[in-house]
């Protein structure tokens, strides 16, 4: 009688003809080096749900170490002119800001009350510091040199974001694309210290109103615009999710890093990244 395809009984041989002996080669957790990783958490408390606000943070720094990997690539593809590729990592990078805006809702399982029995043993430490998150925005040209003074204790980190700041943003290298395009960019802004925030400037304004509108005629950079705005849209949101999460827990108490809390993250609501791209839509 031929064995039930549902039956739990394993055939003779093992387990479905699965490998099960590792002595001699890679494991899944070998490939993924989990024994570092799931012993990379330290609560420093005695309270339960400090171990949620580690991981958390813990995820939170692995997704955006792989938003750098997209970016930077992504960045070299723009400045080559080869958008093709460039399209789907900025697209990755999109869905990956949508799963940190789901991964809030974990965090917000954790009570005002509960946090207040763990807040004493996070010191001056703040989400403020992380050095994947400034470098995301250096990128993305949201550049400060104030920002690089958390970073000073650590000459490698330090080392990494200054060359971050000192290299033109994404949005540079589309707007050099956009020149090379025969489209009418302003010297000077082509000419910009690659250490200043991205501001609006009129020519590039132009030059975006003159894609949108005939998209047939710039249809690749038709595509890289909108591939801008899925990404700060995303950004956006989970901005959004952060500012309601912190005052679920916190309310307006000052964050732990020192900023106001939820007035400061209320006030970087307001940066935006690609201002053009925004503005051009009112005068289309």
């Amino acid at each position: 009688m031929s064995q039930c395809p549902y039956s739990s009984n394993p055939p003779p041989d093992g387990w479905h003809n699965a490998e099960l002996n590792f002595s001699n080669s890679m494991s899944y957790g070998d490939y993924l080096d989990l024994e570092r990783i799931l012993n990379a958490q330290h609560p420093l408390s005695p309270d339960h749900n400090e171990m949620l606000f580690i991981i958390q943070h813990q995820t939170s720094e692995l997704w955006m170490k792989l938003m750098l990997h997209e970016l930077n690539a992504a960045r070299e593809h723009v400045h080559q002119g080869q958008l093709q590729p460039a399209f789907k990592m900025l697209a990755r990078v999109s869905r990956i800001f949508d799963q940190l805006v789901h991964a809030w809702a974990v965090l917000a399982t954790m009570t005002p009350s509960e946090y207040k029995s763990i807040r004493p043993y996070l010191g001056h430490s703040s989400g403020f510091q992380s050095f994947q998150y400034r470098e995301i925005e250096f990128i993305l040209g949201n550049k400060s040199e104030t920002l690089l003074r958390p970073h000073a204790h650590r000459p490698e980190l330090l080392k990494e974001l200054e060359l971050a700041i000192a290299t033109p943003s994404l949005y540079d290298e589309a707007i050099g694309l956009m020149a090379k395009a025969g489209l009418a960019i302003d010297p000077e802004r082509l000419a910009l210290n690659s250490k200043a925030p991205t501001q609006h400037d009129p020519s590039v304004e132009a030059a975006w109103r003159e894609v949108y509108t005939d998209p047939s005629r710039y249809w690749d950079l038709y595509q890289l615009a909108e591939k801008f705005i899925d990404l700060e849209d995303s950004f956006r949101q989970w901005r959004f999710r952060h500012v309601t999460t912190v005052e679920r827990i916190i309310g307006f108490q000052p964050g732990t890093g020192g900023t106001e809390g939820v007035g400061y993250l209320r006030k970087m609501l307001d940066t935006v990244l690609f201002p053009e791209l925004w503005r051009v839509r009112s005068t289309l």
